[in-house]
């Protein structure tokens, strides 16, 4: 029986909540603080975590926040979010499950919002950039945050082949100019591009995300199988462990 991209993607993160609050590649990174920079510096009245995940990009920003809201698809991952921020003593971190375009706001209800490693899983990210500038109050900032894929034709369809053997729930890491015309798109005007390298352990990653057996396999098969150009840039370690490309975008 087929599903809807956000039914599987519900099934996915819903049961793995806790392992994402858990995970270290989440909970740390020079993007991560990056973030928590800009909100140090602008202390929003009332800032968003867009997709939030783990809820780490809410727990970086609700410190220099007078309101913060966690938002995500999956109830069982903002549960959990609202959870450990109580536990941190977040007190001012609320939550709400909605899908990324389609948002229970208000227009101009936030004056920050920050979106991190979110995107690649939804089913559709302009209408998603649409709802996030329609909720962002004219001028304020937005920072948008991901994997992406690279000019390498080759290299992008080894990314995005397995991620989706790791996580069906994977829609596509947009190239950096796909990013430029989407957020072009949805009316946000680009102040800043920083990007970096994420190393990535196999088994964590893979496990992270329950991913089978015979998919893990089929993973390291296509990684046995990828040209030179592609193993280079990828750096594709003896145990599958690799590194990826990510970007932080900066906009108002």
């Amino acid at each position: 029986m087929t599903q809807s991209q956000e039914t599987i993607a519900q099934s996915q993160f819903g049961p793995q909540a806790h392992a994402y609050i858990a995970s270290a590649a989440h909970a740390q990174g020079a993007d991560l603080q990056r973030i928590a920079a800009i909100a140090a510096e602008h202390t929003p009245a009332h800032a968003l975590d867009l997709g939030c995940g783990g809820g780490h990009v809410a727990y970086a920003m609700a410190p220099y926040a007078a309101q913060m809201t966690a938002s995500d698809l999956s109830p069982d991952m903002t549960a959990a979010v609202a959870a450990e921020a109580a536990q941190r003593g977040l007190n001012n971190v609320e939550t709400i499950a909605a899908p990324a375009a389609s948002l229970p706001c208000a227009d101009g209800a936030f004056d920050m919002l920050a979106c991190r490693f979110s995107a690649h899983h939804w089913q559709d990210v302009p209408a998603g950039l649409r709802e996030a500038r329609r909720v962002l109050r004219a001028g304020c900032v937005a920072v948008f945050a991901d994997v992406f894929a690279p000019q390498l034709a080759a290299a992008d369809t080894h990314l995005q082949a397995v991620e989706l053997l790791r996580d069906p729930s994977h829609v596509r890491d947009y190239s950096e100019a796909e990013w430029r015309a989407m957020l072009a798109e949805a009316d946000f005007a680009i102040t800043a591009i920083t990007k970096g390298r994420l190393r990535m352990n196999f088994a964590e990653w893979t496990g992270r995300m329950r991913t089978t057996p015979d998919r893990a396999a089929a993973i390291r098969t296509l990684q046995a199988l990828a040209s030179s150009e592609v193993a280079r840039h990828f750096e594709i370690e003896q145990d599958g462990s690799f590194t990826l490309d990510t970007i932080l975008i900066e906009a108002v």
